[in-house]
This record gives C-alpha cells, sequence and structure tokens, in this order.
C-alpha cells in the first residue's frame, strides 16, 4: 500500500475546490490530499474547545453493511457486544487479528437488523474491507463502499449544536453521544451522527457531495471556524483519543491500549482474537498505554524512547505541547511495573533525557 501512494496521486475529497479557497496549506494522508491548516493551529483548536470548528473527514472509510444475520456475523470479528445495540444507537469497537492486535479501530452504527453504517480508517479502507469480505464470506453480509462517493463534515465544539439546530428539522437534544439519525438538509437525506473525535460534542454528518458542499459554505457564512490536521491531532491527544498507525495498531490489544471498556467477554460467543483476550484479562498485559506530562516545554515526539535509570523501557506513540493546557503531553507503552500514576520517568529527546510524570488519562475532559 506504501508503493501504491508513492507512484499513485493523491485523492483528493469532493470539498477541495472549496477548501483551497480558504488555505493552500495541504498534506498527503493516506492516500488523500488534506488540509493541515486554515487561520492558524491554535486558532483552529481554542475554536472547538470554546466555540465551533468543521473538518473536512471525507477521506474515511465508508461503508454501508446490509444481510440478515448482519450483527449476528460482525459479532465473530470485534470483541464488543453488538447485541446491546438498538436502531440509532453506535458502538466504537475494534477489529481483530488472530493474535488479539487491533486491524483498525472502527465505529458501528446499528441502523436496523439487516443494515448498519461502518465508518474506518482512510489509512486501512483496504484492508478493513477485504478482512470483513473474506472473514463473512458466506454469510450473506453485504458491503457498499461509499468512501469516494460521500462527503463527511465533522462539526465540533460546545455550539455545535445550536449551529445544526439551525438547519435540522428534528430537535437534536432528543439525540445524545453516539446517538445516530437520517435527516434532510437542502432537501436530500443525510446521516448524522452524535460522535466525534476531539473531546467535544459534536456531530459528523455523511451527505452526497452537491449536499457536502452547500454544507460546508453554509457554515462557513454561519461562523463555523474550518479546522485542518494539525488541530484535529492536538484536540485528539487531549482527549487521549488513540490515532492508529501510532498510538494502536496490528501489534497491540485493546486491553494493553487502556481500551478495556470496548471488551465485553462475559456477553461474547467466540470472535476473532478471543483467546487472547482471555488470557490477557486472566493474567494481565505486560505493558500498557500511558499519559505522560513532560516536566518542561520539551515535546515529545512519536518513537521517541522512554527511559528509567538508564535504560530504554518503553517509546512514544503520540506527543504535543497541548494549546489547551500549555504543557507537553504524551502517549507512551511502558511496561506494566512502570504505568502505575505517578510514576517518575524519562524521555530522550535528540539524545538528551527530560524529566516526565505518568498521569491520568484524559489529559484534558470537556465541562460542557
Amino acid at each position: 500500500m506504501a508503493n501504491q501512494e508513492a507512484t499513485s496521486p493523491a485523492i483528493r475529497t469532493p470539498l477541495y475546490d472549496l477548501i483551497a479557497q480558504q488555505t493552500s496549506k495541504f498534506t498527503p494522508f493516506a492516500g488523500w490530499e488534506m488540509p493541515i491548516q486554515f487561520s492558524g493551529l491554535k486558532i483552529e483548536h481554542n475554536a472547538v474547545r470554546n466555540g465551533v470548528g468543521m473538518f473536512d473527514i471525507s477521506h474515511m472509510g465508508k461503508f454501508i453493511l446490509t444481510g440478515d444475520n448482519l450483527v449476528q456475523s460482525l459479532q465473530t470479528l470485534v470483541p464488543s457486544n453488538l447485541a446491546r445495540l438498538s436502531a440509532g444507537k453506535a458502538q466504537y469497537s475494534v477489529l481483530l487479528n488472530p493474535d488479539g492486535g487491533i486491524i483498525d479501530d472502527i465505529i458501528f452504527y446499528y441502523q436496523s437488523e439487516s443494515q448498519g453504517v461502518l465508518i474506518v480508517n482512510a489509512s486501512t479502507t483496504d484492508k478493513d474491507r477485504e478482512w470483513i469480505l473474506g472473514n463473512l464470506e458466506g454469510s450473506g453480509v453485504k458491503l457498499k463502499d461509499l468512501s469516494q462517493e460521500r462527503v463527511l463534515i465533522a462539526l465540533q465544539g460546545p455550539k455545535a449544536a445550536t449551529i445544526l439546530q439551525s438547519l435540522v428539522g428534528e430537535k437534536l437534544s432528543d439525540f445524545g453521544l453516539f446517538n445516530h439519525w437520517e435527516s434532510q438538509l437542502f432537501g436530500e437525506k443525510v446521516f448524522i451522527a452524535r460522535t466525534g473525535y476531539t473531546g467535544e460534542d459534536g456531530f459528523e454528518i455523511m451527505a452526497p457531495p452537491e449536499i457536502g458542499q452547500r454544507l460546508w459554505t453554509e457554515f462557513l457564512n454561519l461562523g463555523v471556524t474550518p479546522c485542518g490536521l494539525g488541530a484535529r491531532d492536538t484536540l485528539r491527544l487531549e482527549a487521549a483519543l488513540a490515532l492508529y498507525g501510532q498510538d494502536i495498531d496490528d501489534s497491540t490489544s485493546p486491553l494493553e491500549a487502556g481500551l478495556n471498556w470496548l471488551v465485553h467477554l462475559p456477553e461474547k460467543g467466540d470472535f476473532i482474537g478471543r483467546n487472547v483476550l482471555e488470557d490477557q484479562k486472566l493474567n494481565g498485559v505486560n505493558r500498557r498505554l500511558v499519559g505522560l506530562q513532560m516536566s518542561g516545554k520539551h515535546i515529545a515526539r512519536h518513537d521517541y524512547p522512554v527511559v528509567f535509570a538508564g535504560e530504554v523501557v518503553g517509546k512514544v506513540t503520540s506527543g504535543t505541547l497541548s494549546p489547551t493546557l500549555n504543557t507537553a503531553i504524551a502517549l507512551a507503552y511502558l511496561p506494566t511495573p512502570f504505568a502505575a500514576i505517578g510514576q517518575a520517568i524519562e524521555v530522550e529527546i535528540r539524545g538528551t533525557t527530560y524529566p516526565a510524570t505518568v498521569v491520568k488519562k484524559p489529559f484534558y475532559k470537556s465541562k460542557n
């Protein structure tokens, strides 16, 4: 896949031309050409924390799944109990390999007994599609890939509901977190979910390209701040939300990554990777994904070594200077004996070690 991305031109979302009128700062991301910044990372970050911002996330994988045995079939691929769901509810989960490693983190939106929407990461869209179809062959489940045929806009922040309420007929206060529904925008049917990746209240709207383009323009007219991948990363890291390919991957289990809450072993039948998670539940994990706070402003970046008593004991997966907290924060995998809150540790940055402390996650929690 990496070689293909190196030789193939980057894919542009249906919002590219509109976005190019507002910024020239684009970057390649998972085969797509995506905006990294508009008015500035701190401005965009603070807009989401204190007001409202919007992101073009049309690069994400979008699958429509249908079949009489849909939930029963999907149950074999994830550690979460999807049978808990009723129409209009969603579940964050992970696809697992036989070693208990995370193929991808996903959100499944249950629409009916025979239909649901699955949102996956852009970098793993092809891998996920083949994994699902390969493992559910003969189940009757069908997958329609709308990844390049739909716009997906994330509207995030404490004022997101007020902005969206001015455009839709339904009462948004009737829909809680991880609810979803079909609505009408500009006379066309759209899919709306109350989910997000910023640690704030927000909505994700999936629509045909022309409706998505009108919606982006309307949000601009309503004063919504456009945001790029830069702010998306600082926002999700403050909320300690994992990024696939950095904080979680095929070699990390959900229990190592602190995603215990999505593993429902007592309620589940067999699923891929179950035996590994059962063993980890019984005997514990050897390492954990922890939050680190640096003592100064030195930023611990991806893959930087984590050191104790002169020995490398782990590595940083994500790090930034938090715009909200004005301190350097990071996520890192550490051996379980070093993962306790308050543990003093060091991070090696360009040959010099700097002090850090293991702190409780998330680093930031919305008060809204």
